[in-house]
């Protein structure tokens, strides 16, 4: 898994790339090779705000359909559209052109609440 340090990771297996006061979300590729391929992904508004946790969104597979959960508070000021068209991309790059939504993020003190890579590594291989 090719990561940078500014990632952080949930336990429901989404990440979260800070730069700045702004995030960049998506799901990690273990979700995505659990879920397999994604047909459809379900993203919220622009100017959407959602706590630490909440759910924001969804992604479906052949097979079933998962919630997104928000790693940080924050306000959704933009989302993927390349995704509404191509969704497989999250397949392809979940870090890359796989991203879902760009946040303002409200509260970095919620970092601490995120695993770091090795962390989550240690988590999923449980």
């Amino acid at each position: 898994m090719e990561t940078s340090n500014n990632i952080y990771f949930s336990k429901e297996h989404t990440w979260i790339k800070i730069e700045n006061e702004t995030g960049t979300v998506g799901i990690t590729p273990f979700a995505q090779s659990e879920l397999g391929e994604i047909v459809y992904v379900d993203l919220p508004n622009i100017g959407d705000e959602f706590k630490q946790d909440e759910v924001f969104g969804s992604v479906e597979a052949l097979k079933t359909v998962s919630d997104l959960f928000m790693p940080l508070m924050g306000e959704v000021m933009a989302i993927n559209e390349d995704l509404l068209e191509n969704p497989t991309l999250v397949n392809e790059k979940p870090f890359d052109e796989g991203w879902m939504i760009k946040i303002k993020i409200k509260d970095l003190e919620e970092l601490s609440n995120l695993l770091s890579e090795e962390d989550y590594q240690k988590n999923i291989e449980k």
